[in-house]
């Protein structure tokens, strides 16, 4: 199955024609955009989207799945960035939000990126890491703004569309890539941005799906397709919220929502209060992908700072 990165065994050998290199920014100018949805990263990075979207479908986060030695891999990956924030408390400082102590938790990430991926990659594949690692670093914020958004996200999707690329994560594990890899990666930025009181990035304020994230919407309205008795209505009633949120990413991203603001729902998550009156999760999940491209792929703020390199090309499709 081709799905814009998850590999078969027998693609693999396909991989020496990788020239790694060390991905940069190709997308300078608003009308450098036709370049970057016409590229081959483009048609990667959303074949990679939705596969897993399809893969999800009906799946709650407490099924069995099988957890490779790659997924075992990326989870301590992910422990050892989450142990570094407790090791780097935020620091007194007359600004509210931006704490400081983020850009010491960076240097950290910046320093090490390499080496944590190396420990992720087969051995055969350590080449690849330099290549890699840049994904991991656009992942968590940006240390000049302290600041998070979903440009950060799409570094971390494109950091796992990579690791399939060069065979480290396979078709088997796409149920674990969502459900343990970026379930563990979310939880880890909410902590980042509780702790150091992270700006989001290029907000649209309440007129934005949410501040942060966007793909565990995407994902998690898939999870509810076909739900028995759950619908798009539900997810505004905190009751619904705190019963089911262990096992939907979608109630897991309210949930966070809730935690983290006040007042009326339809007043601070207008877009997504205005979801809740879609009739069915299939068409709360398609709504959300044709959104997501609009409003994320689509948008020059956004993508002026994605990163193309051999893994990820700006190079036009292949007709």
């Amino acid at each position: 199955m081709k799905c814009g990165a998850l590999t078969d065994p027998q693609e693999i050998q396909i991989l020496s024609l990788f020239n790694f290199m060390l991905p940069k920014k190709e997308i300078s100018m608003v009308p450098d955009m036709g370049k970057w949805k016409r590229s081959q990263a483009y048609a990667d990075y959303m074949g990679f989207i939705l596969t897993l979207n399809e893969g999800v479908k009906g799946k709650k986060l407490t099924c069995e799945y099988q957890v490779s030695e790659t997924v075992e891999k990326l989870l301590a990956m992910l422990a050892t960035l989450d142990r570094w924030i407790d090791e780097t408390p935020p620091v007194d400082q007359p600004s509210r939000f931006g704490n400081k102590a983020y850009r010491t938790w960076y240097a950290k990430l910046d320093q090490e990126a390499e080496a944590l991926v190396t420990a992720v990659l087969p051995s055969e594949r350590h080449d690849a890491a330099p290549e890699i690692a840049v994904y991991l670093k656009e992942a968590v914020g940006n240390s000049t703004r302290i600041d998070y958004g979903t440009g950060h996200e799409a570094a971390f999707a494109a950091f796992l569309c990579c690791l399939c690329k060069v065979g480290a994560l396979r078709i088997e594990d796409q149920l674990a890539i969502i459900f343990k890899v970026f379930d563990t990666y979310l939880q880890v930025m909410h902590k980042l941005q509780k702790t150091y009181r992270m700006e989001p990035a290029g907000s649209q304020g309440v007129w934005g799906l949410d501040d942060f994230q966007f793909l565990p919407f995407i994902w998690g309205s898939s999870q509810l397709i076909d739900h028995p008795t759950l619908e798009p209505k539900h997810f505004v009633e905190e009751k619904v919220v705190n019963e089911y949120h262990q096992d939907y990413m979608f109630l897991e991203s309210i949930k966070f929502i809730n935690e983290m603001k006040t007042g009326p729902f339809a007043e601070h998550s207008n877009q997504l209060w205005n979801i809740s009156a879609v009739p069915s999760w299939s068409k709360v999940n398609q709504g959300l992908i044709r959104m997501y491209k609009a409003e994320c792929l689509e948008k020059f703020p956004v993508i002026q700072h994605f990163k193309f390199g051999s893994l990820l090309s700006i190079q036009p499709v292949k007709p």
